[in-house]
C-alpha cells in the first residue's frame, strides 16, 4: 500500500535553482486570492507531521520551511488573513475564505526562530524552490489519526524519498535552539 506523504514528496523532491530569488504564494481562492511575495529561497524546508501545520487534503505531512521575516510581504488581499490560534508560538496567518495558511510568524523576540517566517512553497507556481530535506515531528501524525502500526512503513517511505525522519526537528535546527538557550542561560561556550 502506497502512503500519501505529501504531493511534493510523493512526486519526487525537487532541488532548488541556484540563486533563486523567491516568488509569490497564493491561497486557494479562485477569485481575489491572498498573495504573499517572498524575496528569498526557502531554508530548512521539511515535511512536518505536527497537528498545527496546514496540509493539503489527503496528505499525512505538510511541507514547510522558513524565510527571513523582512523578505516576506503581503501584496494582495491581506484583509482576508487572520491568525488561526493567537496562543500558539507560531502565529499562522490563514485566508478566512479558503482556510489556506499563507505564512506563520513568531512574535516572541526571545525565541531562537524570531525573525523567520514559515511558508508553504507549494502555494507558489514559481519554479526554483528547494524541496524538503528532512521530516520532523513524524510521530505526531498518530495524533491526526494515523494508526501506530503504520509508522514503520511511513518512516521507510520518508527514507525512500531521501528524507530522514525525526520526532523533533533536524539536528542542525535543534543545535540552533540549544545554542540560543545556552546563550540566554549564560552557559554557552566556544570550542
Amino acid at each position: 500500500m502506497a502512503i500519501a506523504l505529501h504531493p511534493t514528496v510523493d512526486q519526487g523532491i525537487k532541488k532548488g535553482i541556484e540563486n533563486f530569488a523567491g516568488g509569490t504564494l497564493r491561497c486557494k481562492c479562485s477569485s481575489d486570492p491572498v498573495e504573499v511575495q517572498v524575496a528569498s529561497q526557502v531554508l530548512f524546508n521539511h515535511a512536518c507531521g505536527c497537528t498545527k501545520c496546514w496540509k493539503p487534503a489527503g496528505a499525512l505531512f505538510s511541507v514547510v520551511g522558513v524565510v527571513p521575516r523582512e523578505k516576506l510581504s503581503v501584496v494582495a488581499h491581506g484583509e482576508k488573513l487572520k491568525v488561526v490560534d493567537e496562543k500558539a508560538l507560531i502565529q499562522r496567518h490563514a485566508c478566512t475564505a479558503c482556510g489556506t495558511h499563507l505564512y506563520g510568524r513568531i512574535e516572541n523576540k526571545d525565541h531562537a526562530f524570531y525573525g523567520l517566517d514559515f511558508i508553504h512553497t507549494e502555494l507558489s507556481s514559481d519554479a526554483g524552490w528547494d524541496g524538503p530535506g528532512f521530516a520532523a515531528f513524524v510521530s505526531s501524525i498518530i495524533e491526526s489519526g494515523t494508526p501506530p502500526s503504520l509508522m514503520a512503513q511511513v518512516r521507510q517511505s520518508l527514507r525512500d524519498q531521501g528524507l530522514e525522519p525525526y520526532d523533533c526537528l533536524s539536528p542542525a535546527l535543534m543545535d540552533i535552539l540549544s545554542t540560543h538557550s545556552a546563550k540566554a542561560k549564560g552557559t554557552y561556550r566556544e570550542a
